[in-house]
């Protein structure tokens, strides 16, 4: 077997699940008939992946808690359209998922557990937060792999930290380092989370700053830094800030007080024990084997065990 150099990949995994149930037919199923279009959909992806970048390390970041309530507590609004509406006594907010992805949620952790792939959540946190923490200070390239701009917040060409955006698709997606960041929005990647901010993000539920749109957001952030310094000049009356902007930035003081730390990725949190390594092969052969023939994996199963093999050495 050739060696790896080390790199490590972070998947986004509810978002390319997702992707996976919506982008691969319905009609493929188990044998019982049980859709399986997600579980196959995000074994190829991770294949394809794996195939193309070869990271000797791998985790599939989890959402223990997909709209965290100390997020929700500082801004109510925060993904409150993806709520289901009727939820019985005291549940957490419950996401609206379609039934036959539910159900293939709980078949996707067996075959990641059988193929010995790290799975790593974080109690009162999203995937996004566990990616963050582990993309930190990882000593070695990251690759994150997600259609979440969000996440762009986190590229850093420094550290070898790039997101593999996967919005056109995970056969289409594109690398996005610093540069990309700023031909795309004019404003560099660790400002990226204030731009949203000041913006909103409709998709998040971030209503953003009344009358600040993309461009007005990259000026303020290309002038003053960040949001605090936005608010320092919109505060101080000698500075040059425009009336319009001032006052817009004033007018959501409350707002602006909280909205950084829910768009904020959380970058240091205390994660449970794991070994990130990628197996090169399967952990748990005879439960591979049951997966496969209770849920019908077929090819997805043998490109997936090709992929951890890697290339042979000649």
């Amino acid at each position: 077997m050739t060696t790896r150099a080390p790199r490590l990949m972070l998947l986004d995994t509810a978002s390319l699940y997702f992707r996976a149930f919506f982008g691969v037919p319905d009609s493929v199923k188990a044998p019982d008939g049980t859709p399986v279009n997600a579980v196959r959909g995000l074994m190829d992806f991770i294949s394809r992946l794996v195939t193309e970048y070869e990271p000797t390390h791998l985790v599939c970041c989890w959402d223990n808690d997909w709209r965290p309530q100390w997020r929700v507590d500082l801004l109510p609004t925060y993904k409150a359209h993806r709520v289901v509406e009727e939820k019985p006594g005291d549940r957490p907010d419950l996401e609206e998922v379609p039934d036959p992805l539910q159900v293939q949620v709980p078949v996707i952790l067996e075959v990641l557990a059988a193929y010995g792939i790290c799975v790593v959540g974080a109690d009162h946190h999203e995937a996004d937060d566990v990616i963050g923490t582990l993309a930190t200070g990882a000593g070695m390239p990251v690759d994150i792999v997600t259609g979440d701009r969000d996440l762009f917040q986190l590229v850093d060409d420094a550290a070898e930290v790039r997101v593999l955006y996967t919005a056109r698709g995970v056969g289409r997606h594109e690398r996005v380092t610093n540069q990309v960041v700023r031909e795309k929005y004019d404003v560099d990647a660790h400002q990226y989370a204030d731009f949203a901010t000041l913006r909103g993000d409709a998709s998040d539920g971030l209503p953003g700053v009344a009358g600040v749109g993309d461009k007005t957001a990259a000026t303020l952030l290309n002038r003053f830094g960040d949001i605090p310094g936005i608010i320092a000049a919109a505060s101080d009356p000698d500075s040059d800030l425009a009336p319009g902007p001032r006052g817009r930035i004033k007018a959501a003081a409350d707002y602006l007080a909280v909205a950084p730390t829910v768009v904020a990725v959380v970058r240091d949190l205390e994660l449970a024990e794991h070994d990130a390594t990628l197996p090169r092969t399967p952990r748990d052969h005879e439960a591979l084997l049951a997966l496969d023939k209770r849920w019908g994996l077929g090819g997805s199963a043998v490109r997936l065990v090709e992929a951890l093999q890697g290339p042979s050495a000649d």
